[in-house]
This record gives C-alpha cells, structure tokens and sequence, in this order.
C-alpha cells in the first residue's frame, strides 16, 4: 500500500503583542499575562463548532513554526536553557528545527467570543506564539488525563526556575499601557537574550506592541534602557 500524503491548512491564526520571534517565551505558561486572540479562517467560523468549549478552561493548540528559516533535517539541537552550547536529541526538545515544524502549545482559555465581522474568537493566556503564527487545530484540555504531577521533566528541570531580576525605571514602564504592563515585564523575566551570546556591554531589543524595547543585562538583572514608540516609523 502506498503511503498518504495528507496536506494540512490553517483552521486559524494568532493575533498577539509579539510580531518576531525574538522575545517569545520559551514555553507556553511562562507569562500567564500574555493575552493573544485565535481568529479563525471564514470556513471554520460556524458557532456550531464551537459547542461546548466555553466550558473548559485549557486549551490544547497545535500549530505552526512558521519563522523557523530551515527545512533540512537536525538529529541534535542546542536548547536555549542549557547555554546554547550543549546539543541534545531533537526530538528530547521542543526546539522549531524538526521534521515536520509543528508546536504544542497549552494555553489558558480566558474567552470565547462571536464577533460581527470575525465571527467566534479565542482570547487566550500564557501562549508563546508569534502574530500570524499558523493554527492548525484546537484541542480542549483534560485534567483528567493531560496532567501527569509525577512526570519527570528531564533536563529541563533544571532550570526550571530560571528568571531574571527586571530593572524597569518607571518613567519607561508608563509608556506601555497599564493592561500590557504585566505581560511585557514576565517577557523580560523570562530573558529575552539569544542563549549563545552573554555580553553585558551589549544592547538588545525587540518589539512589543507599537514600541522597541531596548535593555542589558549583567550578572541576573536586566535593566531597560529604551522603549521607543516606533508606530509611526
């Protein structure tokens, strides 16, 4: 027999605060603050569909890397929270450099919403998704056999309580809005920084919102040095 070679197409996408990469959490969960929207495609805004999810709190999203930039095959990566330095099996990681570039998110379903124009849209919190990212499909979370409290996470859990100490002077932080305030210091929390560079003379950046947020960061603290409205550049 043959093999089937189904395609795939995006039921959704996000539409979210991040709009690179460069700044996303690791994981999904890590800044419950993070308020993205799932808007779905016009051929899957039938209510109908979405009977019963108002009733689960969790989310299962799977979706696409669709900024990875490689299409060839990588048996060992280098996971950011071991340094950058150290390579483990790929698929021990959730690195985007896989064979098929799909990610897993879980995500807290905060509303569900019908709106004129998009029809039923997601509010959810705690993603870890890029604007535009590609949906695939929505999977309700359950408690009852999707949490495992004796998993045993690996190597990740050594670092599992990695954070960084923000120094945010408060004449920079009342440039975002109050409601976005949150969110952005658990983004910088989480230490933004590509995890092979540690430079504490270097400036980095990213974009959140309509601003650039400009920062270093030095033995456990990163201080914001710039936040720059750039919605008209």
């Amino acid at each position: 027999m043959g093999e089937e070679i189904r395609h795939i197409e995006p039921i959704a996408h996000i539409r979210a605060d991040l709009p690179t990469k460069f700044g996303l959490p690791r994981q999904s969960g890590l800044v419950p603050a993070l308020r993205a929207r799932v808007v779905f495609e016009p051929k899957y805004r039938d209510p109908s569909a979405f009977r019963g999810l108002e009733g689960f709190s969790h989310i299962w999203l799977i979706w696409g890397f669709s900024a990875n930039g490689r299409d060839s095959f990588a048996a060992t990566v280098k996971p950011p929270r071991l340094g950058g330095n150290k390579r483990m099996g790929v698929f021990a990681t959730r690195s985007p450099y896989r064979p098929n570039a799909l990610g897993l998110s879980c995500v807290e379903l905060t509303e569900l919403t019908f709106d004129q124009r998009l029809g039923p849209v997601l509010t959810v919190a705690g993603a870890d998704l890029m604007d535009g990212t590609p949906i695939y499909d929505v999977k309700p979370y359950l408690p009852y056999t999707d949490s495992r409290p004796r998993a045993v996470g690996g190597f990740a859990e050594r670092v599992l309580d990695y954070a960084l100490e923000v120094d945010f002077p408060p004449e920079l932080l009342e440039r975002v809005p109050a409601d976005k305030r949150d969110a952005l210091l658990g983004l910088l929390e989480q230490d933004p920084r590509p995890a092979y560079i540690d430079d504490p003379d270097r400036r980095y950046g990213f974009n959140y919102l309509d601003f650039d947020v400009r920062f270093t960061v030095a033995g456990g603290r990163l201080t914001v040095m710039e936040v720059a409205d750039i919605s008209n550049s």
